[in-house]
């Protein structure tokens, strides 16, 4: 009963910046925690970084120093700024949120990192 709305994704050159934004809505009362995964292809989906409603955050180490997550959640919006990105970084990126004991996942953006 959450639907999830992303925007940002695209092409950039190795080096360069993205921003992507996720926009929950519907049933959307109480939601704790928020965060983007990806999948690269031939691999597994996994944790880019999360935040919870107080602002604890954590980082897959693969981006720390790069990546920021940060929520709005007057907005309902969630977003992960994506500073220095490299070709490792080229995936489908999932904006994913946990109310309760349900999971929301949202329809995926393509990044693509150009060397």
């Amino acid at each position: 009963q959450v639907q999830l709305v992303e925007s940002g994704g695209g092409l950039v050159q190795a080096g360069g910046s993205l921003r992507l934004s996720c926009v929950a809505s519907g049933s959307i009362f109480s939601i704790n925690t928020m965060a983007w995964y990806r999948q690269a292809p031939g691999k597994q989906r996994e944790l880019v970084a999360g935040i919870t409603r107080g602002g604890s955050t954590n980082y897959a180490e693969s981006v720390k120093g790069r990546f920021t997550i940060s929520r709005d959640n007057a907005k309902n919006t969630v977003y992960l700024q994506m500073n220095s990105l490299k070709p490792e970084d080229r995936a489908v990126y999932y904006c994913y949120v946990l109310k309760g004991r349900d999971s929301y996942w949202g329809q995926g953006t393509q990044v693509i990192v150009s060397s």
